[in-house]
């Protein structure tokens, strides 16, 4: 019987770090972003194919949770403690969540694509079949019925 091999274990934290930091998580050393959020296809340091990430729309709202969750709190204090203009009000908090929310994106879809990585997903299991394998695959199928 032909058993596969093992997969090679890969550290889930050590990983997460290294996407957040905008690093390859195979060697934290090469950049992951070839453009603001762009993944390259391949790490400069090591090699290792990023191109399989399938991060999507998970990253917005992720930040969206994130920045939402301390701004509003913080916004809310202020105005029971200050009752400030509406003005001073978009002063504040316009420019602190455009500016969280444009600095946390980077990081954010870092964490996730070392997530899919560290967790072998989306074609970052060797072992996977291609993307169009499983449609190959089942087309073969139901070829030889």
């Amino acid at each position: 019987m032909n058993t596969p091999s093992a997969k090679p274990y890969r550290h889930a934290m050590t990983a997460l770090m290294r996407g957040f930091r905008c690093r390859c998580p195979n060697c934290g050393k090469g950049s992951m972003f070839r453009a603001f959020l762009k993944v390259t296809d391949h790490c400069p340091a090591c090699g290792e194919a990023l191109h399989h990430q399938r991060a999507d729309d998970a990253p917005a709202y992720f930040v969206i949770l994130i920045v939402g969750h301390l701004i509003v709190p913080i916004a809310l204090a202020v105005e029971v403690a200050f009752a400030p203009s509406y003005l001073t009000h978009a002063m504040l908090w316009l420019p602190m969540t455009i500016g969280m929310a444009l600095g946390l994106l980077q990081p954010v879809k870092g964490t996730i694509v070392a997530a899919q990585w560290a967790n072998y997903m989306h074609g970052f299991d060797p072992q996977a079949l291609p993307d169009d394998g499983l449609a190959l695959a089942t087309q073969k199928a139901g070829a030889g019925r």
